[in-house]
């Protein structure tokens, strides 16, 4: 299928302990995307920090990692045509307050530090954060729905 890419997607432990996980595979599911990874794993410190290493410079990060470290979190990832960008957009805003009604966050979350949720924000970032998360690869499947999904080229 062409333009087909892969994005990361996390569920943090907030969402993982309010039985949000089965909400938001359904969420992407139903979109029409394809599950090529899912792991239920406790975050080890380096994994974190390697993960956000990009904000290490922010006040927050110790926080951050502190946090991702505190219960186990949902690692993901989805496959589809524009499925970052659109990945985006169903998880909505990372401050829940700017976040949409219909989106993950909007729907679910009230504080920027327990927002359910992480997607990557580009494809180049996906590709580093799946190969992070799952150096052992991902499933790679035929799936009797792509055409139902999407028109033939």
């Amino acid at each position: 299928m062409a333009n087909t890419e892969q994005t990361y997607i996390m569920i943090k432990p907030d969402g993982v302990q309010r039985g949000l996980v089965g909400e938001i595979i359904k969420r992407f599911e139903q979109k029409g995307f394809t599950l090529r990874a899912l792991e239920l794993k406790m975050v080890d410190r380096a994994l974190a920090e390697k993960h956000y290493e990009d904000l290490s410079s922010k006040p927050f990060f110790a926080g951050l990692v502190d946090y991702i470290l505190s219960g186990p979190v949902v690692a993901m990832v989805w496959e589809g045509k524009g499925v970052v960008l659109t990945g985006r957009k169903i998880i909505g805003a990372t401050n829940p307050a700017q976040s949409e009604p219909g989106t993950i966050r909007g729907d679910y979350a009230i504080d920027i530090g327990r927002n359910i949720i992480h997607g990557s924000d580009a494809v180049e970032s996906a590709q580093k954060e799946i190969a992070l998360w799952f150096p052992s690869g991902v499933a790679h499947y035929a799936t009797a729905l792509a055409p139902w999904i999407y028109e033939k080229p």
